[in-house]
């Protein structure tokens, strides 16, 4: 179960790899200013989030006009997620949640991750939804145990069209 609507975000500070270079990015630099929308996703280099992270790209400046900055967060180490970026285009600022802490304060990791292949991973990313306003609080919340379901972005927008 996500955090609930109401509660304060939990901070953070994590990773990003930028063109010139690695750089710290922290959730409550953003308070006071604007929204944030956080994207947990289970992993780069999967359709699913490719699809995601591809189409929320395409859209940063509906995102933008409404004061909203917006997240992507895995566990996969920054220099991958860089990679993927490239790869696939994506423009949305990626970041590494590489010992899941922050998906665990967020309350959406999975216990086993595709346990139908028996690989052990504990800890992923679910993929997830949060915003967050400006003045730190959570103001949607939507997490989804099958990774192949897309948060519901009709919904999202029409949050942050309300916390503009």
């Amino acid at each position: 179960m996500p955090l609930a609507v109401g509660t304060n975000a939990p901070d953070f500070t994590l990773s990003t790899k930028t063109a010139d270079g690695p750089k710290q990015i922290k959730l409550s630099d953003n308070f006071g200013k604007r929204n944030a929308l956080l994207l947990f996703f289970p992993m780069a280099f999967t359709g699913t989030c490719t699809t995601e992270m591809c189409s929320v790209g395409n859209g940063l400046r509906e995102y933008d006009q409404m004061n909203c900055q917006v997240y992507g967060i895995s566990g996969d180490n920054p220099f991958a997620q860089e990679a993927w970026a490239q790869k696939e285009k994506i423009g949305v600022t990626l970041l590494s949640d590489y010992e899941h802490k922050v998906a665990k304060a967020y309350d959406v990791v999975y216990d086993s991750f595709l346990p139908q292949l028996n690989l052990g991973m504990s800890g992923v990313a679910k993929r997830a939804a949060f915003v967050i306003d400006k003045n730190g609080v959570i103001q949607y919340a939507e997490s989804n145990d099958d990774a192949k379901q897309l948060p519901n972005f009709d919904k999202i927008k029409a949050k942050l069209a309300e916390l503009k």
